[in-house]
């Protein structure tokens, strides 16, 4: 079974074959894959950042982490996405005319 996500650091689409290793990497940034942030879990809003009420607190988000919990998010939108969407949309609603 070959997983599909896409990278938080590069936002680059990877694929990897089998279960998600603590040790996989992407392969255009080098940055690790079993990380908080390419998680399904992953919630800035959230209680310690996760969504998932039964996984331990993970202090660094962006590292290589030992949880149980980790489900590889689907999609391509990340937090920077995101965030350049709700700045263009602001400008939009209060851009003058």
């Amino acid at each position: 079974m070959a997983t599909s996500l896409s990278c938080f650091s590069c936002s680059k689409e990877i694929s990897l074959a089998g279960v998600v290793g603590r040790r996989d990497e992407c392969p255009h940034c080098h940055a690790d894959v079993h990380v908080c942030k390419n998680c399904e879990h992953y919630d800035v809003k959230a209680y310690h950042e996760c969504r998932e009420p039964q996984a331990e607190w993970v202090k660094e988000k962006d590292r290589a982490n030992f949880c149980d919990y980790f489900t590889p998010r689907r999609g391509g939108s990340s937090e920077k996405d995101k965030a350049a969407a709700l700045r263009a949309a602001a400008e939009a609603l209060f851009k003058k005319t």
